[in-house]
């Protein structure tokens, strides 16, 4: 099947590894195996285990470390993958069909489109607006999700904005793909990286048309594991599992062995709390930086997430204000056509306070040069 390049992922890939100070970043710094092992993580012991295949679907002991974290699900409401995004991918095989019509918010991560329109789906949108807290413009939400719409992708806490759905609208998503038969994505890859509120609700258990993606690059800070996972019936599970034979075949095992310490509960909550802290730390750095351009950048503080969106004044195309600021201060950063928001930036909150500030000081450079 023919594929368009991911735009946002084919930049990262491209330049990451030759800039001086990546901005593109979504995570916050990742965890160490050694503290890995301090949380239970047997390294010594694993030095013995021949390196086969792992489980397929993921092991019995990992998808009931998992299930237990959504009220109602077995082993077999499970699927464990390689990211969260193959995860999306899997669904999107298993779900979609020439001429099927998929719904979508914007700004979002946009692997969905890509994927959607390679197998002949037509993808409709609806925006999030700033104006109301990044929700839902409702409006065109009923125009995107009607009877003829199969799937609908969505993430919540929200990848780019940092926002996070009430507890009114998610009910209202949940209450039409009941009434249309939509299938419900909900990408929760976000949920436990709150700064400062409770944490999100899961989407779980609202419908019966609900299917939930998450994994431990985000909010457990252990992207380099890449193991994801995705909650749903067990009937569309078992669809995704014969994709995911055609694919990677499985996780690799030492993977599996790892997220089942990461996702225990007591480990689980000393991600999060470590992942918070992080956030809480840079976050006023990153305001005191906005404030600094006196109107020119604004933003609604993400209440989720290691990222921010930032909408810049003028008309200048955000690819050509990141290629400058990639090419002149080695730094990269997103553009907001990337994100599905031309007009707008994304940056990183992530990583060590002294990197912060200084991608912060290249970005502000580079931003100041394309205003002169």
């Amino acid at each position: 099947m023919a594929i368009e390049i991911f735009a946002m992922e084919r930049m990262q890939s491209t330049w990451e590894n030759l800039v001086d100070y990546d901005m593109s970043e979504s995570g916050v710094r990742p965890l160490t195996l050694r503290e890995l092992v301090e949380m239970g993580f047997d390294l010594d012991a694993f030095l013995d285990v021949p390196l086969g295949y792992s489980q397929s679907n993921g092991t019995i002991e990992l998808r009931e470390r998992i299930a237990a974290h959504y009220p109602g699900a077995t082993i077999d409401h499970i699927e464990v993958t390689n990211g969260t995004s193959e995860a999306n991918y899997l669904i999107a095989l298993s779900q979609l069909r020439p001429g099927d019509e998929i719904a979508m918010e914007l700004p979002n991560y946009l692997q969905m489109p890509g994927v959607a329109r390679s197998l002949g789906a037509t993808v409709r949108t609806f925006r999030l607006r700033q104006e109301t807290g990044w929700e839902p413009d409702w409006e065109e939400f009923e125009r995107a999700v009607t009877p003829r719409t199969k799937l609908l992708y969505l993430s919540n806490p929200n990848n780019p904005t940092g926002a996070v759905l009430s507890d009114e609208a998610m009910r209202r998503i949940a209450d039409r793909c009941t009434d249309t038969g939509t299938w419900l994505l909900a990408d929760e890859v976000y949920l436990g990286a709150e700064i400062d509120r409770p944490r999100t609700t899961s989407f779980w258990g609202l419908s019966d048309r609900v299917i939930v993606t998450s994994g431990l690059s985000k909010a457990y800070g252990i992207p380099g594991v890449r193991v994801g996972w995705l909650v749903g019936p067990p009937s569309l599970v078992a669809e995704c599992w014969t994709q995911h034979d055609y694919i990677t075949i499985g996780p690799n095992k030492m993977s599996d062995r790892i997220a089942r310490v990461a996702v225990e509960p007591e480990n689980r909550e000393r991600c999060y709390a470590r992942t918070r802290e992080i956030l809480r730390r840079n976050l006023p750095i990153a305001r005191e930086w906005v404030d600094g351009f006196g109107g020119w950048l604004t933003w609604r503080e993400p209440q989720a997430g290691a990222i921010a969106l930032l909408a810049y004044s003028g008309d200048t195309p955000s690819v050509e204000i990141a290629d400058g600021i990639r090419s002149q201060q080695s730094t990269l950063i997103v553009p907001g056509s990337h994100v599905g928001l031309e007009g707008h930036l994304r940056i990183w909150l992530g990583g060590r306070e002294d990197v912060l500030r200084e991608g912060l000081r290249r970005i502000a450079a580079g931003l100041l040069a394309k205003q002169a």
